[in-house]
């Protein structure tokens, strides 16, 4: 898939440190190190409740930190003006709602809000990036649909064009492939995988798929507990050892025959040959 849209000239840096991320008293990440590879796709991994998604929301200042700081370019994330922030790195929350009756187009448009102001409104620039992202995700032959009669996988590319919309060098996914059957799922990943590729962007996402994960990610971040059990390449943390400290499951890593990466096969206890 060959995208209308720009390549990023300019890559911007994340990186958390000593990030501890809780919910009332209720600590769930806890002195987190982490620096995102620029221009690769990251997946965020682990058992329920470790902590991911919760990582994801202290990356992109959803949530605010009770220790450590987020950095963007350099600079501590909390300091930073939204729209500043807006511009640099969009997010897709897990299970998004849009009102009802909005269109395709509506909802793409909404990307470029970080980008308006009260001196200048709508105006051919954003015009732009909504008919590219409209294109890059195969939806303008949909655009003028409400986005409640699309199936599932196409209004999951709906909302990743309004993130597209927002032309930022960073994209923060979380869960994009929930609720999805395995052939949306794959047309999703597809996507990310052609966007990473010709815009040279950064994808991070949380991920429950391993298999999925292992295929479409640079670079895995394994969590437990609310630290990172493992980091780096898929060949290097998606191993027997990771599986079975991680998820509590014995299992068996062998070669995709299909693209090379690690395939994990769980191993079943009630299953005797």
């Amino acid at each position: 898939m060959t995208s209308p849209l720009t390549n990023v000239q300019t890559q911007s840096t994340l990186i958390a440190q000593q990030l501890t991320l809780a919910y009332d008293d209720r600590r769930i990440v806890q002195n987190l190190n982490l620096d995102i590879p620029q221009g690769q796709i990251t997946a965020l991994v682990g058992a329920n409740g470790c902590g991911k998604s919760t990582l994801l929301r202290g990356l992109s200042r959803l949530l605010k930190p009770e220790k450590g700081t987020v950095y963007l370019d350099g600079k501590a994330i909390a300091q930073l003006p939204t729209r500043k922030i807006a511009q640099r790195m969009a997010i897709l929350p897990q299970g998004p709602v849009a009102p009802e009756g909005l269109t395709v187009r509506e909802l793409v448009a909404q990307g470029r809000y970080p980008h308006q102001s009260w001196l200048q409104q709508w105006s051919q620039e954003d015009e732009k990036h909504v008919e590219a992202a409209l294109e890059t995700t195969g939806l303008l032959d949909l655009a003028e649909r409400p986005l409640d009669t699309l199936s599932g996988g196409q209004r999951q590319r709906a909302w990743i064009a309004m993130t597209l919309a927002q032309n930022t060098d960073i994209l923060l996914l979380d869960e994009p492939t929930t609720f999805l059957d395995l052939a949306h799922q794959i047309e999703v990943l597809d996507l990310l995988y052609a966007l990473n590729q010709s815009r040279n962007c950064t994808v991070v996402m949380v991920l429950h798929e391993l298999n999925q994960a292992c295929r479409y990610a640079d670079f895995m971040v394994a969590m437990r507990d609310g630290h990172i059990y493992a980091q780096g390449t898929p060949v290097d943390v998606m191993t027997e050892t990771t599986v079975r400290d991680v998820f509590g499951l014995d299992s068996r890593i062998i070669q995709d025959p299909v693209s090379g990466t690690p395939l994990c096969i769980p191993v079943s206890q009630m299953i005797r040959h």
